[in-house]
């Protein structure tokens, strides 16, 4: 079988263009194909999205439809929405209304995003209101103000004692007493349901409206039923438990907001900005522009992205790539926003704006990740869908059946199928998972991950296999030249002189080592162009009227004359292969008259990263477009169980296809070439360097270069999934339990709502627990 030998990894864009991204191991194709593979990756990842890991929506079905052109964005924060069953109604109420193309939910935040074509958006708010859900426009004047959820008031907490005060002194009277029915306990009863129930009452009445069957009619039922029967102390406790319940979960999810908004508020709202006449200046963060130069004191925080022009100091950046010990910075590193500068000072050019810093990029992929559904989540909506109705319906029966067939008396009927009505709501299962998943998106980006949906840490748990890129993945994408040979009467800086003028026009890092190593001035080159168009052999060129030709084994059997290797040539390039070398080969004419040895160095925790997927049962594999040499080379320094080497892009992908078909596959790369493989595996790791591509591409952004982050998700994508099942074990052996109390008629109407909303809280706190969890290995 003939082998495919791809470019020794050389990108060789044609001079008369404007350079691209070069891609990491698969060079040698000019900027058209550049960018048409760059569009071929986008549209592979389309595909893959939606057949493969696609994000999942928050809109019924959980897939995103395309909006057509003329669609509109509306915007509303609604105070009452922040969980599942406002959003079934809010749903519900827009099903029949025209021009509405989609709705996107935000509950931790309480946004509302229409997509419309409604020429008079007062309808939209119409409906919303006709609903007992009225929204307010959210605009950039407005947007903290509403983002920042108010408080209890001393009026509401006053309610909420008055209430338990009242309800508890009926349960009160009526025990001493002996009596349910009593004036003085029915007077108490109504004080505690309109000071603590009416909330609950108007959205149940709401709901019978509409006749949506949620928790808010399930307790109107429950606590107008109590009443009817005179269990008036049952009523009292069952509205004020769950006005209370509410009012914790409230607190609860106010505090998963704060983690979002906490990261959002790291970098300060003014800096030092340098004026026209140099003098520096307090300007504000959102008024300053790409290319400004900005003063950073120590002591604070680093308004903007940026790279540092001037001054040397120690950056705590933990806020963004989660490093626990500063980094030193000098002249040409790259700072972030966020980050606090400890030391000296430091003038930075920035190179984003407020919103477009990676930490604004951070709060907002979380943020957009928690407000789509994880599997767990979609699997509890659509269980809670059907569990409800279904004990609506026993409830009924229950209420109906035994008065009419064995002749019980109709209260203790009634009143065990209230009990029903109350286990049958199903808060405890439907508020745990969202705030678990947000919990453990949270603690990914504190840890320097940048989890893009619930989907993906959920999966993590269950990856198989991993494939890692190479250069710059799991080397550190700055090779240097190590060796040059010269095989004629030329010297050795003229081959490199030679090598480097016909990859002067290269963005490839292996290039660049050229031209680094180069101290000369380059030569003129003409008529440059690629080998194979540009599928990896190589580049010619004429310099001085001769041909020159730089590149790999294939190129030098696609020379006419077909130049070979002696054995003593072939066993020298081999050894500097298996050394780690990447080697390019320099012909004149059909003579080869040099070879060039590259070396990129295995980034410093790489094995270490591997050592641990290992132990967590996941198998590794390289793919890469460098021979197999030095791919076995780099391999073996690292761990890796696998290589494929000489690989082009297509063939990256055809890789990651098969390797699916065994189980879960990851995909770590930071280039153009790694996008089809990164958008076709089940989960796409990016590095925090890698091309614009990549990072869009990916799942999975690592905000640290540095592959050790890879097994700290897959420890929090466990842990999150031990969190969601003890939650959902725990919230349905409760049901069951009280299901069948209820049956037999041992359970009171104020038990099984102490139990419910005492559930709904342990879920929601257990949860929470996720944040103090440590990813770190053992």
């Amino acid at each position: 079988m003939t082998e495919k030998i791809p470019c020794c990894g050389h990108t060789h864009p044609q001079p008369d263009t404007t350079p691209q991204h070069a891609s990491h191991e698969h060079r040698g194709q000019s900027t058209h194909d550049t960018s048409a593979h760059e569009h071929h990756a986008h549209h592979v990842h389309g595909h893959a999205a939606s057949h493969t890991h696609a994000q999942v929506d928050t809109s019924a079905s959980h897939n995103r439809t395309e909006l057509p052109a003329k669609a509109q964005h509306l915007q509303l924060h609604i105070h009452n929405m922040d969980c599942p069953t406002e959003e079934a109604l809010i749903r519900k109420a827009f099903a029949s209304i025209d021009n509405i193309f989609r709705l996107d939910f935000d509950l931790l935040n309480r946004i509302l995003t229409v997509h419309h074509d409604v020429r008079d958006t007062q309808h939209i708010h119409q409906v919303l209101s006709n609903i007992g859900m009225p929204g307010v426009a959210v605009t950039p004047s407005n947007n903290e103000a509403i983002a920042t959820p108010t408080a209890m008031n001393k009026g509401q907490i006053l309610r909420m004692v008055i209430g338990g005060v009242a309800a508890f002194s009926a349960e009160a009277l009526a025990w001493t007493s002996g009596q349910d029915r009593s004036l003085p306990i029915a007077l108490l009863a109504l004080i505690t349901i309109f000071i603590s129930g009416i909330p609950t009452l108007k959205k149940g009445w709401i709901a019978l409206r509409h006749f949506t069957l949620n928790i808010h009619l399930l307790m109107t039922a429950a606590v107008l039923g109590a009443t009817a029967i005179g269990q008036w102390p049952e009523a009292a406790t069952v509205i004020w438990l769950f006005a209370l319940a509410e009012t914790i979960e409230n607190a609860s999810l106010t505090r998963a907001r704060d983690i979002i908004r906490g990261l959002k508020t790291q970098a300060p709202e003014t800096a030092l900005v340098q004026q026209q006449d140099q003098r520096w200046q307090t300007q504000e963060t959102s008024s300053i522009q790409i290319g400004q130069l900005i003063q950073i004191r120590p002591g604070d925080r680093i308004a903007l992205d940026g790279n540092v022009e001037y001054g040397h100091s120690s950056v705590h950046q933990a806020a963004i790539t989660g490093e626990s010990i500063p980094v030193e910075k000098q002249p040409g590193d790259t700072v972030y926003a966020g980050s606090l500068n400890q030391s000296g000072v430091l003038h930075i050019r920035a190179t984003a704006t407020q919103n477009t810093t990676m930490l604004a990029r951070i709060a907002q992929s979380v943020q957009d990740a928690h407000s789509q559904r994880a599997p767990t989540q979609s699997f509890v909506d659509r269980f809670a869908a059907r569990y409800t109705p279904i004990v609506f319906a026993i409830a009924l029966l229950m209420a109906i059946l035994p008065p009419l067939l064995l002749q019980h008396g109709w209260h203790d009927s009634i009143y065990r199928a209230l009990v029903l009505l109350v286990i049958a709501c199903p808060c405890a299962l439907v508020i745990s998972t969202p705030v678990t998943v947000v919990s453990g998106l949270a603690l990914a980006a504190r840890r320097g991950l940048v989890v893009k949906g619930g989907l993906y840490l959920e999966q993590g748990k269950t990856l198989s296999c991993i494939a890692f890129d190479k250069t710059g993945t799991l080397t550190e994408g700055k090779p240097q030249l190590q060796q040059i040979i010269s095989l004629s009467a030329l010297d050795e800086q003229e081959v490199l002189r030679l090598a480097a003028s016909l990859d002067a026009h290269s963005n490839h890092p292996l290039a660049h080592a050229l031209l680094n190593a180069c101290q000369t001035s380059l030569l003129p080159v003409k008529g440059l162009q690629l080998w194979n168009q540009g599928r990896g052999r190589g580049v010619s060129a004429t310099i001085a009227g001769q041909q020159y030709h730089l590149g790999n084994r294939a190129m030098l059997a696609a020379l006419q004359g077909d130049v070979s290797l002696s054995s003593a040539l072939e066993l020298q390039l081999q050894t500097l292969e298996q050394q780690g070398n990447t080697v390019s080969l320099l012909c004149q004419e059909n003579q080869l008259i040099g070879m060039l040895a590259i070396a990129d160095q295995l980034r410093a925790h790489s094995a270490e990263a591997m050592s641990q997927l290992h132990a967590l049962g996941v198998r590794t594999i390289m793919l890469t477009g460098d021979n197999r040499h030095t791919a076995q080379a780099i391999a073996s320094q690292a761990g890796i169980d696998h290589v494929q080497s000489q690989l082009l892009p297509d063939e990256k992908l055809t890789s990651i296809q098969t390797l699916s078909e065994q189980g879960l596959v990851g995909m770590c790369g930071d280039g153009i070439n790694d996008a089809p493989a990164l958008a076709r595996a089940d989960i796409g790791f990016a590095m925090a360097t890698g091309s614009d591509t990549a990072l869009d591409t990916a799942d999975v952004a690592l905000m640290q270069n540095d592959l050790r982050k890879i097994p700290e998700f897959i420890r929090i994508s466990r842990q999150t999934s031990r969190l969601l099942w003890q939650n959902i074990a725990f919230a349905l052996s409760v049901k069951a339990l009280f299901f069948i109390l209820a049956l037999s008629g041992h359970a009171s109407l104020w038990m099984a709502v102490f139990a419910d909303t005492g559930t709904s809280l342990l879920v929601v706190l257990n949860g929470l627990r996720l944040l103090r969890y440590s990813p770190v290995e053992e």
